[in-house]
């Protein structure tokens, strides 16, 4: 008697270890210093890993910190944008939930199947399809080139992404909670998720080969990200994904080049001496682009 009602005291603790996980989930948009945490703590452990182990020699205009305050620049503007649009976030999936809306809704999947599920529709429309539009539409283009125009891809390079882009990413987020239903806890934790993995893509760290072939078959990984970085066609249009490697590798648009080959910043658009200058990668999207 005693073994079965240990055996069923384990066996419970999972279950409501993982509902924990769930509620936790559930309300952290209510707790932006929490998030910020993710953001900030990602980015400083990156930071230090670095200068261990640099996928490539770095050469800053002055020093990695002149350059992170740049790129700082744009990811405080990127974040209070998000801000904002993460009320509009709850609100839809909210929505979704009471009228029953979306993929999830319509399918009545058990939580764990939920959280898949609802990674992978954010992933693709989050992620993957949003980055494409950005290379394949010459106006959204414009934009997004500030993030390309960077000549030193380091952890800070992750958000730097001009305001027009940022408000354009959230839209597309959108899209994927409507077309997924996601809840709030699924939506959560792949964002948390999403910021890890964009400071990892971005982190000029290597990783050892088996490694990164074997994390590559999964998740998108350094080295296949900085292909993407790379500063002439076509491996510029390549590598889109976000967290997940799979939507390149199952829709034709990933490529792999050898590190020694990478080059950052672009081969026309911007002179690649102003990749630092804020107010220029501003303002250049709305004038004249060669």
């Amino acid at each position: 008697m005693l073994i079965a009602e240990g055996f069923f005291i384990f066996s419970i603790q999972p279950i409501a270890m993982f509902q924990n996980i769930i509620d936790h989930f559930q309300t952290l948009e209510h707790r932006p210093l929490e998030r910020m945490i993710f953001l900030v703590g990602g980015l400083l452990i990156f930071w230090v890993i670095e200068g261990a182990i640099p996928f490539l020699p770095m050469h800053y205009k002055k020093n990695k910190t002149q350059h992170a305050a740049v790129n700082f620049g744009f990811t405080v503007i990127h974040l209070i944008i998000h801000t904002f649009l993460a009320i509009l976030i709850v609100k839809l999936s909210d929505w979704c939930s009471n009228n029953r809306f979306g993929l999830l809704q319509w399918l009545n999947l058990k939580t764990g199947a939920t959280i898949f599920v609802s990674f992978l529709v954010l992933d693709f429309f989050g992620g993957w399809l949003v980055h494409i539009t950005e290379h394949k539409v010459k106006f959204l283009w414009r934009f997004h080139v500030v993030h390309h125009a960077d000549n030193n891809v380091d952890v800070t390079t992750g958000l730097r992404h001009h305001p027009i882009e940022s408000l354009l990413r959230g839209l597309f987020f959108f899209m994927g909670i409507i077309a997924s239903g996601a809840p709030m806890y699924a939506v959560m934790i792949f964002q948390t998720l999403l910021v890890i993995s964009t400071a990892f893509t971005h982190a000029n760290i290597v990783l050892p080969t088996w490694a990164d072939k074997i994390l590559g078959y999964i998740l998108v990984t350094p080295a296949m990200h900085k292909v993407h970085h790379h500063w002439k066609q076509p491996f510029t249009d390549s590598n889109y994904g976000a967290v997940l490697s799979i939507w390149d590798r199952t829709l034709g648009t990933l490529l792999h080049l050898d590190r020694n080959e990478i080059h950052y910043g672009l081969d026309r658009y911007y002179d690649n001496t102003q990749d630092e200058n804020f107010s220029m990668l501003m303002t250049k999207p709305f004038g004249k682009m060669e």
